[in-house]
Formats: C-alpha cells, structure tokens, sequence
C-alpha cells in the first residue's frame, strides 16, 4: 500500500488527536519487555545490541516485538564494520585476474548493510528525525525539575 506509514494510535492520542479522526481501540500493545538478544547474532552483532539497548531502553521504543527488527539492524551493522575494514586493508581498487581494476565488491555489501542499517534506524528512532515521529516515556533526571513541578 502506498502513501504514508499510519501513525500509532498512542502517539496520536499523545498529541491530543490532531486529525480528530476515530483512533483504533484495537492496536495491538506489545508487553513492555526487554526483548532477549537473538543467539543467532555473531559476537560484534552482539556487541552492537548491547550498545543500542543501553540508548533505545530508555526512550521506550523497544520491546519484544521489535527484537527481530533489531536483530536486523545489529547484522547489518556487523557487516558493514566488517566489509569496511576488509575495504580499508584491501583497498577500494582491486586488480582481476587479468590485472584489470575493478572496484572492490566488498564496496556493494558495505552500502547494501549501510542502507539496512539506515532503514531501520528510521523505525526504532535512531535518528533526530526519527525521534520527532515518536513519542515516549518523559525521563526527567532533575529532582529540582520534579519538585517545582510538584511532582515530587
């Protein structure tokens, strides 16, 4: 389906509704649980989970159900710090068996992970962008903040 991607119900109703169209009773709420890192990821894919969960966590974007796109995102990445460190040892100019030069084929893996790796960002919110389109949880570190707020 073309045209734009629909916004969650719980952001539409974050901004009061601005369409004051019907929301959707009926979306589906994920629990909000720290998804697992998937066994199957290589050791600088995990590494890389690590990091973004240490930054994803706390803006409440993540949960179960977003482990797989995630995972996606960690692949990615590994792929591309691998090929660009093979790019760079190899270099972007590679000679054939006839002693032509050819670019490196590593350059097209690189920018293919780089372009997953981009795609989802967009939809966990990686980027400042991305981050206006979503909404979350307020983590207000300030106890002076909280107490004139009067929330404290």
């Amino acid at each position: 389906m073309a045209g734009r991607k629909p916004i969650p119900t719980e952001v539409k109703k974050a901004a009061n509704n601005p369409g004051k169209r019907a929301l959707n009773g009926r979306e589906p709420q994920p629990r909000k649980k720290r998804p697992k890192i998937p066994a199957h990821l290589t050791p600088a894919a995990r590494l890389e989970w690590g990091r973004v969960m240490r930054i994803l966590s706390p803006m409440g974007v993540i949960t179960e159900a977003e482990a797989d796109i995630l995972a996606v995102y960690c692949g990615a990445y590994a792929r591309w710090v691998q090929c660009n460190h093979e790019i760079e040892r190899d270099g972007l100019i590679l000679r054939n068996a006839q002693g032509q030069a050819m670019r490196n084929p590593l350059l097209k893996v690189a920018d293919d992970a780089e372009r997953t790796m981009l795609r989802v960002m967009s939809e966990l919110g990686m980027s400042p962008s991305a981050r206006v389109r979503l909404t979350g949880p307020v983590v207000d570190d300030d106890p002076l903040e909280a107490f004139l707020r009067g929330t404290r």
